[in-house]
């Protein structure tokens, strides 16, 4: 037997001790090692959800809620199938879900022997300006992601027609090109994907060769999710300021993982949280909320604005869509439609010497402060991320 130091035995024991009382940290580390040799994310903390995601597919039943992975590019070549191919080995009971019908995908989600993990690819074709005749589809992927959650059908007994009620509830990925509708993207944890650059290399992904290991790997996973379940049911994990409200219902699974895995990855899931939540509300604003953003640019500076000259800079904003709304200019009658929701109208005001309709300043500090405020993104700009890379 060989002899070590003792400063060197008990280095052994600490470090042992470490992946005796860390298993889930390894096990989430090796997943995200795995994932990452075959995917190249735009960022680490990409990468971080992607492997707490896999992780909370295998416990379904501890949460309210399942967040929809979502990875989109807007060009082909992204590797966004290859992110599902992956995935595919380390979530339990995989369908992939491309040309299916409604009701072959309502069935497999109604299983009994357990909910699948939908992997959905080339998902622009349910969403996306070619979708033909994918209502239902859309509404399984609208519904699904609520524990209880159940489809209404009528099926037909002989001569008797009776309704019945197929689960919904399942953990779906998606991929696809383009963006999704509302009611799937605030449900999601969104992947922007993008092509390797020059310098970004992967290995070469073949099922046949990584099957296996991937396959072993995925079993390590169930057999500490199992573990954890009961803590993580009853888990209530703190958010990170700036997610909450649906965002916190997306993230809270992920961040439950996280801190029943301990390590490194509580903070590296809030700081993804953190960013995505941000990165999210800048690369998707409605329309509502680009108005108000661009009539604060437009006001800087002043008290009061007659309809007339807010209406000028915003059409004369550069990469503003106002001039163009669907093949016209806003105008002042247009301008009060889209203010209307949030509350504010156009009025009497002076300007100088004259008393013209207009808005004041003052009218869109609640606005303002409601829709425009983020989650501290300066504070997270200068954070290094926890595994060590600057996210």
């Amino acid at each position: 037997m060989t002899d070590f130091p003792g400063h060197v035995l008990e280095q052994i024991k600490a470090d042992g001790f470490r992946q005796m009382a860390n298993p889930g940290a390894d096990v989430l580390d090796a997943v995200e090692a795995f994932l990452t040799r075959f995917v190249a994310y735009p960022h680490e903390g990409a990468s971080t959800a992607h492997a707490l995601w896999i992780a909370h597919t295998h416990i379904m039943d501890a949460w309210e809620s399942t967040p929809r992975l979502a990875f989109l590019s807007p060009e082909p070549g992204s590797g966004k199938t290859r992110a599902l191919e992956v995935t595919e080995l380390l979530v339990p009971r995989p369908v992939e879900a491309v040309n299916v019908t409604p009701a072959y995908l309502f069935r497999k989600v109604g299983d009994p022997d357990g909910a699948p993990t939908i992997l959905f690819d080339e998902i622009d074709t349910v969403f996306g300006p070619k979708a033909r005749d994918n209502e239902e589809l859309r509404g399984l992927l609208n519904a699904g992601h609520r524990r209880g959650a159940t489809a209404g059908r009528c099926v037909v007994k002989g001569k008797q027609i009776e309704t019945e009620e197929i689960p919904a509830y399942c953990a779906v990925a998606l991929a696809g090109l383009g963006d999704l509708p509302d009611t799937i993207l605030t449900r999601s944890v969104v992947i922007p994907m993008k092509r390797r650059a020059a310098h970004e290399t992967v290995e070469a992904y073949r099922r046949r060769i990584h099957a296996t290991e991937g396959h072993a790997l995925r079993d390590r996973l169930a057999d500490w999710c199992a573990s954890i379940a009961g803590t993580v049911m009853e888990a209530f994990p703190e958010m990170p300021d700036g997610v909450t409200d649906r965002n916190a219902d997306v993230w809270e699974p992920l961040i439950a993982v996280a801190d029943a895995a301990g390590g490194d990855w509580p903070d590296a899931a809030r700081v993804a949280a953190v960013t995505h939540v941000t990165l999210l509300g800048e690369a998707n604003p409605s329309l509502g909320v680009t108005l108000l953003r661009d009539i604060k640019t437009c006001i800087e500076g002043n008290d009061r604005l007659a309809s007339t000259a807010l209406v000028d800079r915003l059409n004369a904003l550069p990469e503003a869509p106002w001039a163009d709304l669907k093949g016209k200019a806003l105008n002042e009658r247009r301008l009060a439609y889209h203010l209307k929701q949030y509350g504010i109208g156009p009025k009497v005001v002076r300007i100088g010497s004259q008393t013209v309709r207009g808005y004041e300043r003052a009218d869109f500090a609640d606005a303002w402060a409601r829709y425009l405020t983020t989650s501290p993104q300066n504070a997270q700009e200068e954070t290094t991320h926890p595994k060590g890379a600057a996210y």
